[in-house]
């Protein structure tokens, strides 16, 4: 018996906690945090739960093709050989008969280079079309960001001190950001205050200062909000915007146009504790926000991002100690060159959802604009979907719609570890390695400032591939040879080459850092046109979007109607990510069923008690959820749990439909304009007894 132990860094969500691996006999034993190295590391039961997600005895080992119709579950074992030649001879017919972009990729989560393997491959190819859930997560916050400052920034977790603010994120729940408990604790211990904004009393609410519960989906008129209490009452830093704001008198005249009382009635916040809320942020330096993926799920997304990081900028908070820091990315190739996003060798054709000019030009397509081009045919036919490490039965807005469309293709291939409703409605299922199982670098792109080394540690089981290595195959069976690789090592050095490492040497550092220097922009001005914070920005003018911020009202799709009278929103759960790890017992038994909460006035009132299986409806289709009581809920509200499926009974595909709430949720207009945001939160909904 030989036993062995690694660090390693958690892939399973965006904190990438270093862990202590243990090895025994070439078999993925043990995990548990690394005590030694000083890294972040407070792994949570997914991360704990590692072994057992690798070791599962229902992985996908070995290529599948589907046998009968889809869908009926009979599938025939093949070769890689087979699965990849007959994937690129059914590609090349329907790129022959319907051009290139009749062909769209798929992909989940980025957690490593998975992402930009698939981006290459789709430029090399010909297709634009590559459906990411970019608009619904991260990048509305990151462009915001990078169109005020030039580019993202994060709290300075090493000097956290002053006022924290916590929005729409639940920091000890679902994590995902990058902030560090134990730090956080000790902060709070040692007398900084904490504002938390999130309609639900999340862990941390109890330890807040102020706890504001705003309408879901109403955050941007919250910001609004404060930023009119901030600009009017003189609380801004005047010494900071005279030297480094642009567009600062324009933000005070369009600032004029919000009323606190509409905000008021917009947000549910009353207007005294937007006030009180605006003082406390404005007094206290240095004040960070962690923003949560919850901002991300609204047709406002993009402009309440700005005036969020506008918010930032007139408290002078930006890239102090304490405060709001920029860190340089270290030294790697940089992304857009990677996946040949500005250099494809084919001219391309217009993406799908090409309207939204922020979401394409960084390379993906809003998922819902996809759905509607397979359904309708417009602008063009699309025929065939490679998806990879995602399951867009559960994880697409209007399932039922995302059911229809895949249905109509005429070919699907599904990458995953296990077989998912959606990999159950395939044509093709392809075995992929997890983590700890092959060589990979990851984050990439180094928006936070450090590169990770996750080293091969075992051999997957069967015949499992990493998704580099499915793509590096692929491309070559496709012609497309010249623009891949012998091996996937190759591709990491390649990336790693203005560094000067080697991915072995990488290995041995674990992970590399970028620079991180205060007040950076007084020496070179921030990394804008203008070399200053762009208030008001003229990039967004000249692409034809609003250069300040504002908040649109909801559409009356999004208003409570007596047929519907409460808004529905959505919580995800700690042990799960998206609709991942529902089958490992471990995690399972920590969330037994999908709960969905509401207030106990409101349960009394329909007749529903603690523990009943109750519908939740809304125009789009009706689920069923377990009840939990919760007294601390706006009565407005439902909080339903997100990413539901059952795998441990196959028939009727897992029963996705059941309790996935994206059965609920709606797929057309209106979007936001820039990325094309859906809105996922405040949608007006009913519930009674099952």
């Amino acid at each position: 018996m030989k036993t062995e132990e690694f660090y390693t860094f958690c892939r399973l969500c965006f904190d990438r906690c270093s862990l202590k691996a243990t090895v025994e006999d070439g078999k993925l034993l043990h995990v548990a945090a690394d005590k030694e190295s000083g890294l972040k590391s407070t792994p949570c039961a997914k991360g704990l739960a590692l072994p057992e997600i690798l070791n599962h005895p229902d992985r996908l080992q070995y290529p599948q093709k589907r046998k009968g119709t889809r869908g009926d579950g009979i599938w025939e074992r093949i070769s890689w050989d087979e699965a990849l030649d007959t994937i690129a001879k059914k590609l090349q017919e329907i790129k022959r008969k319907f051009g290139p972009e009749s062909v769209a990729f798929g992909l989940g989560d980025p957690k490593g280079l998975e992402i930009a393997f698939v981006q290459r491959l789709a430029s090399a190819f010909g297709t634009p079309n590559v459906a990411t859930p970019g608009h619904l997560c991260h990048i509305p916050r990151q462009l915001a960001s990078t169109f005020t400052f030039g580019s993202a920034c994060i709290a300075d977790e090493e000097y956290l001190q002053g006022l924290i603010v916590i929005w729409g994120c639940n920091l000890f729940g679902t994590r995902g950001s990058y902030m560090d408990p134990r730090r956080f604790n000790s902060v709070l211990e040692n007398g900084a205050k904490l504002i938390v904004i999130d309609p639900r009393k999340i862990e941390i609410a109890s330890k807040a200062n102020l706890w504001i519960k705003p309408r879901p989906g109403s955050d941007g008129a919250l910001a609004m909000g404060l930023m009119k209490v901030i600009i009017e009452k003189g609380l801004y830093d005047h010494d900071f915007v005279a030297r480094w704001a642009l567009g600062f008198e324009q933000l005070k005249e369009h600032i004029k146009s919000f009323d606190l009382q509409d905000v008021e009635r917009a947000t549910w916040v009353p207007q005294e504790q937007i006030e009180e809320a605006a003082k406390l942020y404005a007094s206290i330096k240095p004040a960070t926000i962690q923003w949560g993926n919850a901002l991300d799920h609204t047709t406002n997304s993009f402009q309440t991002s700005r005036a969020i990081s506008i918010l930032r900028t007139i408290t002078g908070n930006l890239d102090i100690p304490g405060g709001e820091v920029f860190i340089a990315p270290p030294p790697v190739t940089s992304p857009g060159r990677f996946m040949l996003l500005r250099e494809s060798p084919r001219k391309m054709v217009k993406p799908i959802g090409s309207e939204f000019k922020l979401a394409t030009r960084s390379g993906f397509i809003p998922r819902q604009s996809l759905v509607k081009a397979i359904l309708e045919e417009k602008p063009y036919p699309v025929k065939a979907g490679l998806f990879f490490a995602t399951n867009p039965l559960l994880t697409y807005p209007n399932a039922t719609e995302t059911y229809q469309a895949l249905m109509k293709l005429d070919f699907i291939v599904v990458t995953d570890l296990f077989l998912t409703p959606t990999a159950a409605i395939a044509d093709m299922v392809l075995p992929a390695a997890a983590v700890c199982e092959y060589d990979e670098i990851a984050p990439y792109p180094a928006v936070y400032g450090a590169i990770l080394a996750y080293p091969k540690l075992v051999d997957p089981p069967g015949e499992c591939w990493s998704d580099m290595q499915v793509v590096n195959e692929l491309a070559k069976r496709l012609g497309l040879k010249q623009y891949f690789w012998d091996t996937e090592r190759e591709a990491l050095d390649l990336i790693l080459q203005p560094s000067g490492l080697s991915f072995e040497e990488l290995k041995e550092k674990r992970l590399l850092r970028g620079e991180k220097e205060y007040r950076r922009y007084e020496k070179n001005g921030f990394r804008t046109p203008s070399g200053k914070v762009e208030i008001y920005s003229r990039q967004l003018e000249d692409l034809g979007y609003d250069p300040l911020p504002f908040y649109q009202e909801l559409s009356r799709f999004d208003k409570p109607t007596v047929e519907y009278p409460l808004l529905l929103t959505s919580a995800k759960e700690q042990p799960f990510v998206h609709s991942a790890h529902r089958n490992i017992a471990s995690l399972r038994r920590i969330k037994t069923e999908p709960v969905v909460e509401l207030n106990p006035e409101v349960a009394h009132k329909a007749g529903l008690k603690q523990g009943d299986w109750i519908y939740i409806e809304t125009r789009s289709g009706k689920i069923k959820q377990k009840l939990l009581l919760d007294a601390e809920l706006d009565p407005r509200l439902v909080v339903a749990s997100y990413g539901w499926w059952f795998p441990e009974d196959s028939g009727s595909f897992y029963r996705w439909k059941e309790s996935n709430l994206n059965v609920l949720t709606r797929s057309d207009p209106p979007y936001e304009p820039t990325l094309g945001s859906v809105q996922l939160r405040g949608i007006p909904c009913r519930v009674y007894g099952a």
